[in-house]
């Protein structure tokens, strides 16, 4: 439990402070954030074609209503307690590798629910809007990242017992 803690912590502390200094503000975030805004006005524009995006700024072009992707919610910062807790906790390579690229996917598609369906609540309703976005979204996003990790350690779990079930059936034959 303390080596899990330990790398834990040590890899979460590391990945915040790329993710907040200036090279990873540049290479990463910023790109990163355009391009959900990009994504997102993409999917808008399949139901839509009122919306415009500019690089972090989803824009409604019959009110001029706009929401801008900020830090925290890019989903960057869910993606890093996934990749520590998947670091931290004892797997093969290719499980941690899988774990990322299922978990990532999970957690930008709610990720991009959330940016579509506040884009449109806030043109209903402010109250609803911050509502939302300051409780609601913020907290299930991070359950989400719980949840694929959960998920994770019960198919890791699965694969090691196949392989010991495997291993003692090889012995008995």
């Amino acid at each position: 439990m303390l080596r899990f803690f330990s790398v834990f912590m040590g890899v979460l502390i590391a990945l915040f402070a790329f993710e907040i200094s200036s090279f990873g503000e540049t290479w990463l975030v910023i790109p990163f954030t355009d391009l959900l805004a990009r994504i997102s006005s993409w999917i808008i524009l399949l139901f839509d074609d009122q919306v415009i995006a500019h690089g972090k700024i989803i824009q409604s072009t019959a009110n001029g209503f706009a929401v801008s992707i900020e830090r925290g919610c890019n989903g960057i910062e869910a993606v890093i307690i996934l990749i520590a807790a998947l670091a931290a906790f004892p797997s093969t390579w290719m499980q941690k590798i899988a774990g990322f690229i299922v978990g990532f996917l999970a957690i930008q598609a709610l990720n991009l629910v959330r940016i579509i369906s506040l884009f449109y609540m806030g043109q209903w309703s402010m109250v609803w809007f911050e509502w939302f976005h300051l409780y609601l979204w913020q907290a299930l996003i991070i359950i989400d990242a719980l949840i694929v990790w959960l998920l994770w350690l019960r198919w890791i779990s699965r694969d090691q017992r196949l392989a010991a079930q495997a291993k003692s059936a090889a012995v008995v034959a």
